[in-house]
């Protein structure tokens, strides 16, 4: 055999690229192979690559600028407060949900039923028949979360009375607001709404709120940062799991919980609340991301994204450069694992706000730092989460410099979700979400990912363009 055919003798490693099914037939044979993930620039519109390629320059020094903001954000708890004293223009009358805007008609089932039963907490209706009969007169408004500076998980919903974090970023002055979280199950967030949902929203009001509020005070504000940066070494990736980062901030609130003046047997229920509830955090770093990414809204020529967001129905993003525009697609259905009893047939489409922890580059892109969570990636191996994270960098700007990965030998976190890469791999973002039933009032049956529709950031990046030439 001559030396020009000594190439079908050797053991081959193979580089594939283009149709992903190709790869698939080298594994069936054994054969090692990387594949890569290749698209036509700009999904293959030559004339938004040709403008985007004239402009790179500037879109990248915009972009740093970005990364910027958000790596010297100092998100700091200072309160707890009753959401009307706080949100601009909250009225009694006014639902705040999560993701973007959407009309009662057009709502999935649990957020529904959240709306129903948040207007039966705030005494505005007895019965679902009554709330219901106000939403069709049209006394009741409701509005995104994001457009009153606040977060919510999955449903979302923050009205008159209820208490909300209250953070601010002290490098930019900005404030950021996110309810407190219920733990699981059977809670609002989910859609559930029956009176025990309600008794325990009336005990955050009137007992949990203004306690945290007084405990924060005596501890001076809380870094929050600070925190997420520990949790994430301790294996939490700040969505699915925070069980380390409820807990360090256990470790700094209840203290001084013990030192508040009220009765001890209330004193020990909202010592064990914050103790027994291993979600307790997420709320507070979704308040943290909120703070962290507003700063750059509006920052000119940017194609990094500040805002991923679900109703249930719908799945919207914003991008720096073009402000507060919505880009809209349906959301996706996510898969996991089910509570016994439930399947897929069972869920809701994706929702809430809490896919902003995955835009300051935690949640789903950091699933290699969080091995606890891994068994909801896939096959469910370490690999996996690996290969996540690796793929999360490919549409990413740049790397965390606060937010390091243990077990990747302490490499930064994918930061900074670039419209431009997204649309030229293929490649979305992978969200760490809880699953919510489809009929309203049943609340929570289970957790797993989801990935965003590649429709949105299609949709942002035409947008995008357009602003480049105004």
């Amino acid at each position: 055999m001559s030396r020009n055919n000594s190439l079908f003798t050797q053991k081959l490693n193979v580089a594939n690229i283009g149709l992903e099914l190709f790869s698939h037939t080298m594994a069936a044979q054994q054969v090692p192979a990387v594949h890569v993930a290749w698209r036509p620039p700009a999904g293959g519109d030559k004339h938004i690559a040709m403008l985007l390629e004239t402009h790179e320059q500037k879109i990248n020094k915009a972009n740093q600028e970005v990364v910027n903001v958000y790596e010297s954000s100092q998100p700091v708890l200072i309160g707890v407060k009753p959401a009307h004293t706080v949100l601009k223009g909250l009225t009694r009358n006014t639902i705040l949900h999560s993701g973007p805007p959407i009309k009662w008609e057009n709502m999935c089932g649990p957020m529904q039923g959240a709306v129903l039963g948040a207007i039966r907490f705030e005494g505005l209706a007895a019965t679902d028949e009554q709330a219901l009969a106000l939403i069709r007169s049209g006394d009741i408004i409701l509005a995104p979360n994001h457009h009153s500076g606040s977060v919510g998980p999955m449903t979302g919903i923050i009205t008159y009375h209820m208490p909300v974090f209250e953070v601010v970023n002290e490098t930019y002055g900005n404030l950021a607001y996110c309810t407190i979280n219920e733990g699981l199950g059977k809670v609002m967030r989910f859609g559930a709404n029956d009176q025990e949902v309600l008794e325990r929203l009336s005990w955050f009001r009137d007992s949990l709120g203004p306690a945290l509020d007084r405990a924060v005070k005596l501890a001076g504000g809380i870094n929050l940062k600070v925190i997420m940066a520990q949790a994430l070494a301790m294996g939490d990736e700040m969505h699915q799991r925070n069980i380390a980062a409820s807990s360090l901030f256990a470790r700094k609130i209840c203290p001084h919980i013990a030192e508040l003046p009220i009765d001890g047997r209330e004193k020990a229920k909202i010592t064990r609340f914050i103790c027994d509830n291993d979600q307790f955090f997420l709320n507070l770093a979704m308040a943290a991301g909120k703070a962290i990414t507003d700063p750059a809204k509006g920052i000119k020529y940017s194609s990094i994204v500040t805002v991923m967001s679900r109703n249930g129905t719908d799945f919207g993003v914003k991008v720096a450069g073009t402000a507060e525009e919505w880009f809209i697609a349906p959301a996706n259905m996510p898969e996991g694992l089910y509570f016994p009893g439930f399947g897929p047939e069972d869920a809701n489409p994706d929702m809430g706000d809490s896919a902003v922890v995955e835009v300051i580059g935690l949640g789903g892109i950091t699933m290699a730092a969080s091995p606890a969570v891994v068994r909801f990636v896939g096959a469910g191996s370490q690999d996996d989460a690996i290969r996540f994270t690796r793929e999360m960098g490919e549409i990413c700007f740049a790397k965390s410099t606060h937010f390091l990965i243990a077990n990747m030998n302490f490499e930064g976190a994918p930061l900074g979700l670039d419209i431009r890469r997204i649309v030229e791999t293929g490649l979305v973002p992978v969200i760490n979400t809880g699953m919510a039933h489809r009929k309203p009032g049943v609340g929570q049956i289970g957790a797993g990912v989801v990935k965003a529709p590649l429709a949105c950031f299609e949709k942002a990046l035409v947008s995008f363009v357009q602003s480049l030439a105004e």
